[in-house]
């Protein structure tokens, strides 16, 4: 019987559209076509050789190990971090391949590789994201809440260059090692995963504002900062159904967008001369109340010092907007502090078992309507890394995101 491959895949199709009860989707024959493409010998990287500049490099794909998977990158946003490094390279890392907010396709998988961190299946074709690189260290646990973030550990994207290279997300192939985290994402669409680690971020910073047990449905609520991570911890707010928020910025682009992402009102501080004006406006946009909580969402200790004046006796402030060294932020603790017997707690990255509640989140938040996805609003191609991360030091738009061709 001598069957061609056109007609083959009519068969095919017929078979899919039998099960489905319809026409088969892109989704249902991608794994098929991924298992079959070619994977190329080589693989592009935009390695950062100096302060300030990426060069296009090109590197051979290494063997798998049987833990490994290559992963074929679909796309990766670009993070303050990325920017910090680019400018000033704290982390000492040049030359590094940058990107740690990315997802792409698996094309090749080692024999040991079954399923992802959180016991869910793998298998070609399937979208991924990866959280960190274990270390040899026993407190860093997918569920056990009470032990550390992933503050400690390794992450795609800011590891010194070796001889794979393919070591962060700003490439066209990335090998994923054995000993990492990776997690099936197959249900969600690439702007949703390339927004998973910034918004991490913001579950790991809400869940450690929860355990204050100030932050409640009806809470007042300041969130100050309306950059990225600030908009996404409002939708976080809101997705639990905290209504009362107040946004409090310098730009009134963001203040609108803030709006979009659920906050019930807005502050712009370049409106208000000191202190004492810009709380008294804090206080009228709650109905002339201070917040109940509070999130510290810039890199700025000058506005780390404005921010408890807008908390309440018995209140609550999450800080989590440095990153890096920031600077001193001066607070007067008697006044600030012990007298208003502020509760105060710091968050930074986030718990594995965070990142896997963000999927939770991202779904939630696309079916109320918040718009998300729009954080996105610049994309550029590995060639354009250089103008990628000049766009994000400019502050123009919101979230920069390479996207792969």
């Amino acid at each position: 019987m001598n069957i061609n491959e056109n007609e083959i895949a009519k068969l095919v199709q017929q078979v899919l559209q039998e099960m489905t009860g319809g026409a088969a989707s892109a989704s249902t024959v991608a794994p098929a076509r991924a298992a079959g493409g070619a994977v190329p010998n080589t693989a592009k990287v935009a390695m950062m050789t100096a302060l300030k500049k990426f060069e296009i490099q090109e590197y051979p794909i290494p063997e798998l190990g049987d833990d490994d998977i290559l992963v074929k990158v679909e796309g990766c946003g670009v993070c303050g971090t990325d920017a910090h490094e680019y400018k000033n390279d704290p982390f000492s890392l040049i030359p590094v391949v940058l990107g740690h907010e990315g997802t792409g396709e698996i094309v090749k998988m080692g024999k040991n590789v079954k399923v992802d961190s959180a016991g869910k299946p793998l298998k070609l074709g399937d979208k991924v994201v990866t959280c960190m690189i274990f270390k040899d260290n026993p407190d860093i646990t997918m569920f056990d809440l009470n032990k550390q973030n992933v503050g400690g550990a390794d992450v795609y994207g800011l590891l010194p260059d070796d001889d794979v290279h393919l070591n962060g997300w700003y490439s066209d192939y990335i090998l994923i090692r054995g000993g990492s985290t990776v997690f099936n994402v197959s249900d969600l669409d690439l702007d949703s995963r390339i927004l998973i680690e910034p918004c991490a971020v913001l579950v790991h910073a809400v869940e450690r504002a929860k355990l204050t047990n100030i932050l409640r449905f009806n809470s007042r609520v300041v969130v100050q900062g309306c950059g990225p991570i600030g908009l996404i911890c409002i939708a976080v707010l809101r997705t639990m159904g905290i209504e009362n928020i107040v946004a409090v910025d310098g730009n009134e682009q963001r203040l609108e967008f803030a709006k979009r992402m659920g906050a019930d009102n807005t502050v712009n501080f370049m409106n208000h001369k000191g202190i004492e004006a810009l709380t008294e406006a804090v206080k009228d946009a709650f109905g002339g109340y201070l917040c109940d909580f509070a999130f510290q969402c810039t890199g700025s200790p000058i506005a780390h010092g404005n921010i408890y004046k807008f908390i309440r006796n018995g209140g609550g402030l999450c800080e989590l907007g440095f990153f890096i060294n920031g600077g001193d932020a001066t607070i007067n603790p008697h006044f600030d502090l012990c007298a208003k017997e502020i509760t105060l707690v710091g968050s930074w990255v986030y718990t594995l078992r965070d990142y896997a509640t963000t999927f939770d989140f991202l779904k939630r938040a696309n079916a109320i309507g918040l718009p998300i996805k729009e954080l996105i609003t610049h994309r550029f191609r590995l060639e354009e890394m250089n103008e990628a991360l000049e766009t994000n030091l400019a502050q123009k738009g919101l979230k920069i995101a390479y996207i792969a061709p």
